[in-house]
């Protein structure tokens, strides 16, 4: 019994570290996307994002994805099983593969990228748009919007090398329970974005260093600050990973079964892991075929961004922390403590990103107004980005889900069954956004719901299959739970939609500082309604919760 209350208390303590570095990262990510929408507006920042698309998603399939899953996995059971030099001459060997392998990626990303960028985003070749929401800027063309893409992808893609180290990196010293630094880490990658950004920005852009108002011609400077920034995230934990004794290295030698067994791991991890990456780049696709090209990409973009922010904080945090529990517990088989740990996980997602959820769609216009409404980013493009942020509050909770519960498959050796999950949920956004998009004509919204209710059809199917395999899953006890946050969540709910009709009534009407403290008192009136309810209601996870921050403010 106190064993296992010890790592429960373990789980929550270090989903709470991990929490707290990553919001560090997830506000910077949203301080640096304010920057380029204030600066560009959203059809040039929708370049931008067009541009960063697919080495942005090799860094969620990696970084967050089937190599990270895969190597941390084999490399926490060499620990256990063969000890930490076995599993230091992994990691050396998995450094210089990736090195080598990643690094014939991006040259052929940057040989190849005319014509990704072309194929990903086949509307604007075609130029089938008619009639669209915002017009072009003057002088603009779809080919010129086209080739300034071009170019910034060709800069961007040498990040997906120094990613994928990063991910190793970020990997071992998860493995070997050192969680802050790795988390904190991604800080450092939107800091690189941002001061590189402006910098080389300010060096490339002659209006701008002349003191004028930024142009194109900047974007490749914030482009340039991509890889200043990937550099950094790597760089800064290279101390940490020296301290736990690993010494740098590339090794050659791959024919290991170390190595064999992370590439088997990886290709099914990676195929299940793309599902929702693969959606993100459909969805690009068929954001170019309906109104509002280039700019509808900046408001998808930023219901995107929105979600990562507690999806990094609760769901990336709590499979970061429970995936290396799960490789240890799973060498001895589905155990209880397997079962526990797993739900547990789920559980602490549940608590942390339904509230999230509900309070990100009811207060949709006000987050992205405060956020994001300044300089060339207008009232119009916060109206356009509220239908896709709230449709992807209505999937951060499956998406939360997932992150936990995918990787678990990999510990107990059933890599196919994400991979085939993942494949089905490919096949149904692609059918939803083509009825939607060519049959229905709806707009860029319908096409983030495809994405939700894609999210929603790949849990369910993980979830009845782990109980399966797993021979349960602690179901009662998670959907009593549930319950009772159900019943906390309409108490938060009522809390938001009573400001709406009162403090909130008059936002068109506030300056920002006005604007920031009304919704920052809803916010807050909300999150004390829903934890003071959680707390009378007994929900474990709202104990753990507050007494971990009581703690912390109280050692400061």
């Amino acid at each position: 019994m106190s064993s296992e209350k010890k790592d429960s208390s373990s789980q929550a303590r270090s989903t709470g570290i991990v929490s707290i570095a990553i919001l560090c990262s997830r506000v910077l990510g949203l301080v640096r996307d304010q920057v380029l929408t204030g600066m560009f507006g959203s059809f040039f920042n929708g370049l931008f994002t067009a541009a960063f698309r697919t080495p942005n998603m090799l860094r969620d399939l990696f970084a967050e994805g089937a190599l990270s899953t895969a190597f941390v996995t084999t490399f926490s059971k060499k620990i256990k099983n063969e000890g930490d030099e076995a599993a230091w001459q992994l990691g050396r060997k998995m450094l210089a593969l990736s090195l080598c392998f990643m690094s014939m990626v991006a040259v052929a990303g940057v040989a190849l990228a005319p014509y990704l960028v072309r194929l990903l985003n086949i509307g604007w070749v075609l130029k089938k748009v008619e009639n669209p929401v915002s017009a072009l800027p003057d002088g603009w063309t779809l080919e010129r919007a086209t080739e300034l893409t071009v170019e910034l992808a060709q800069i961007m893609y040498p990040f997906i090398t120094i990613v994928s180290i990063t991910a190793l990196v970020m990997g071992m010293l998860n493995s070997k329970k050192v969680f802050f630094i790795p988390a904190v880490a991604s800080a450092f990658f939107n800091l690189g974005c941002i001061v590189g950004g402006l910098i080389m920005a300010w060096i490339i852009d002659p209006a701008f260093r002349n003191g004028g108002v930024v142009t194109d011609r900047g974007l490749a400077g914030f482009a340039v600050g991509t890889l200043i920034g990937g550099v950094l995230q790597l760089a800064v934990q290279i101390p940490s990973l020296r301290r736990v004794g690993f010494r740098f290295g590339l090794d050659f030698k791959w024919n290991d079964p170390g190595v064999k067994e992370v590439l088997h791991l990886m290709w099914p991890s990676l195929i299940a892991a793309s599902g929702t990456q693969v959606s993100v780049l459909l969805n690009s696709i068929f954001a170019s075929c309906v109104a509002g090209q280039g700019s509808n990409l900046t408001w998808l973009s930023i219901a995107q961004r929105l979600q990562q922010l507690p999806l990094g904080l609760f769901g990336v945090a709590v499979a970061t922390v429970t995936l290396p529990m799960l490789s240890r517990l799973a060498t001895e088989g589905v155990t209880p403590a397997f079962r526990q740990t797993l739900a547990k996980g789920l559980r602490l997602v549940l608590f942390l990103t339904l509230p999230s959820a509900v309070g990100m769609a009811l207060l949709a216009p006000e987050i992205v107004s405060v956020i994001f409404e300044r300089g060339k980013f207008t009232s119009f493009d916060v109206a356009q980005s509220v239908g896709p942020l709230r449709a992807a509050a209505f999937g951060l909770v499956f998406y939360a889900c997932i992150k936990v519960v995918q990787p678990a498959f990999y510990t107990i050796g059933r890599r196919f069954v994400p991979m085939l999950a993942s494949i089905g949920v490919i096949l149904f956004t692609a059918t939803a956004n083509s009825i939607t998009v060519f049959v229905l004509e709806w707009g860029h919204a319908a096409i983030a719901w495809a994405t939700a209710f894609g999210l929603l059809l790949n849990f369910l199917t993980l979830y009845v299959c782990m109980r399966k395999f797993a021979h349960g899953l602690e179901t009662g006890s998670l959907l009593a739970g549930l319950v009772r946050l159900i019943i906390a969540v309409a108490a938060m709910a009522g809390v938001c939609l009573t400001a709406k009709y009162t403090i909130l009534s008059g936002w068109s009407h506030l300056r920002l500082l006005g604007r920031c403290g009304v919704l920052g008192l809803t916010i807050a009136a909300a999150a004390a309604a829903y934890f003071a309810v959680t707390r009378k209601l007994r929900v474990e996870e709202s104990g753990e919760f507050l007494s971990l921050l009581g703690r912390r403010f109280g050692k400061r």
